[in-house]
């Protein structure tokens, strides 16, 4: 065989093609690594994470939903007592000239769920249209989820209608937030965003009703969300907000769920917060509005200050950081996952701190069952630590509750509560989240309100039963504390 003295050695030419192509596949996989890092570490949109100052907050009241048995027994008769929506629905009938509404859940997707006990959404949009048609010059804002229409799989006949009554609806561009999930995200950025909307084989809908495209489980998968849920109303000429762990969504009416409602500056300072979402997502804001409600009012022993994003992770760990041995600290959860959270959870009980944990079972969601995960793991972990918890006996329900309480044994009561789950995703700027923290003193009508409603969740004698033992769903498996650990840290998951 002839060869060509100015030929590559043949001996050689595979190692020459071996060598480009792993320096191919290494460039591919630095180029992966810096779209999945900047994803995950790029800069926040302006005015996200926000960390409010402490103002003066009036007519300050605590609301909460409760869903109880009231007998004994699983065939018990159920009560759901509620006050949230009923308090939306009032400042949506008083509301002057502006209204903003943003709410995560807006649907009456049931998935499995049997039982509805509130029409939510229809009532809300119902009530909105009607303000709207009373008042010609109300300035209405919803903001939501791109859920609700499964990620433009479907339509939602809500929110349709309120658009045509001239309300700005703003369906929150996820794009512009940092990736939870960036084993599945960057690929989804790089290649599955161009997927056409309604190209492929039509899916069973998640959350029931009309079969979605391909596209929307593609979004899906990116686990994220626009999580809060806020009102802003100038209730009869006062500038008043509500923030809340509830959704004005028909199959979540019989949650367990807190709120807060409260006029005065701070109420300037959410709106300021969602008006960084509209502008986010390419929206008119309402920031010429915010001035309005910035009037800081008669000074008032209670103080309020607006959390959203990572900010309502640095108030928890500084709530539970100041904790002192003979001060009480109770948590009321529907995810507890955060590591930070539950290492300062047990140091705070280690320095004599009475701390005392209520959670949601993690075992209904719309008609499915759940594995317990979070909860139960984080529980028997807390339990070994020698932390009390208890459950919540749910019946098909959620404890959807995200609030932590501080009352020491001398000064005032402090109360962090809101729409933030204590979980990465919720924590640690993936989610848009809204929480506030409170500060009254421990004879105030809202610190009485909120000792009476822990009262009734850590209760499990007399009828009603509210709560069980830790041991009702205790779960010491190796296994799942290590599943929800790995679930936690890559955010190959739905907490």
């Amino acid at each position: 065989m002839k060869i060509n003295a100015q030929d590559p050695d043949p001996s050689r030419t595979p190692g020459l093609k071996h060598g480009r192509k792993r320096w191919c596949l290494l460039a591919l996989a630095l180029s992966l690594l810096t779209v999945a890092s900047w994803h995950v570490y790029k800069p926040m949109p302006d005015g996200l994470d926000f960390t409010g100052s402490f103002h003066p907050a009036h007519d300050l009241r605590f609301l909460r939903d409760v869903t109880f048995q009231e007998t004994d027994g699983a065939e018990g008769k159920r009560r759901v007592d509620q006050q949230i929506f009923d308090e939306v629905l009032a400042m949506v009938a008083e509301a002057e000239s502006l209204l903003v509404i943003d709410m995560f859940l807006f649907n009456d997707l049931t998935g499995k769920e049997d039982r509805v006990y509130r029409t939510l959404s229809r009532e809300l949009t119902d009530a909105i249209i009607a303000r709207r048609q009373a008042r010609p010059a109300l300035h209405c804002w919803l903001i939501t989820d791109p859920l609700n229409s499964l990620y433009g799989g479907l339509e939602s006949a809500h929110l349709a209608r309120l658009r045509a009554h001239g309300v700005t609806v703003v369906t929150t561009r996820l794009t512009a937030l940092r990736d939870s999930n960036p084993a599945y995200s960057t690929g989804w950025r790089l290649l599955l965003r161009f997927w056409p909307h309604h190209f492929g084989p039509m899916l069973p809908n998640p959350m029931a009703g009309a079969p979605v495209p391909l596209r929307s489980y593609l979004d899906l998968l990116n686990f994220k969300a626009n999580h809060r849920k806020t009102v802003i109303a100038d209730r009869g000429g006062v500038p008043t907000a509500l923030v809340t762990s509830a959704n004005p969504h028909d199959a979540s009416s019989a949650h367990h769920n807190v709120a807060v409602v409260f006029s005065g500056p701070a109420v300037a300072d959410l709106l300021a917060t969602e008006a960084a979402v509209c502008a986010m997502s390419g929206a008119p804001e309402p920031a010429a509005l915010v001035a309005a409600a910035a009037d800081p009012g008669a000074p008032s022993p209670l103080r309020l200050r607006v959390l959203t994003e990572r900010a309502v992770e640095r108030a928890a760990l500084a709530l539970l950081e100041r904790a002192q041995a003979g001060d009480k600290v109770t948590l009321t959860m529907f995810y507890l996952a955060s590591r930070p959270i539950v290492r300062t959870l047990k140091q705070a009980h280690q320095r004599g701190v009475n701390v005392r944990v209520i959670l949601d079972p993690n075992k209904d969601a719309f008609g499915r069952e759940k594995n317990g995960i979070p909860n139960r793991p984080v529980a028997a972990e807390l339990t070994v630590a020698g932390v009390p918890v208890r459950w919540i006996q749910t019946h098909g329900e959620q404890f959807h509750t995200k609030m932590l309480v501080l009352e020491p044994a001398e000064g005032e009561m402090t109360t962090i509560l809101g729409s933030s789950n204590y979980t990465r995703r919720n924590l640690h700027n993936f989610n848009l989240e809204t929480s506030v923290e409170i500060r009254s003193p421990q004879d105030a009508a809202f610190s009485t309100a909120v000792r009476d409603y822990l009262a009734l969740a850590w209760r499990s004698q007399p009828l009603p039963v509210i709560s069980g033992d830790t041991e009702t769903y205790a779960d010491p498996s190796r296994w799942r504390q290590i599943l929800y650990r790995f679930q936690e840290a890559t955010g190959l998951s739905t907490f």
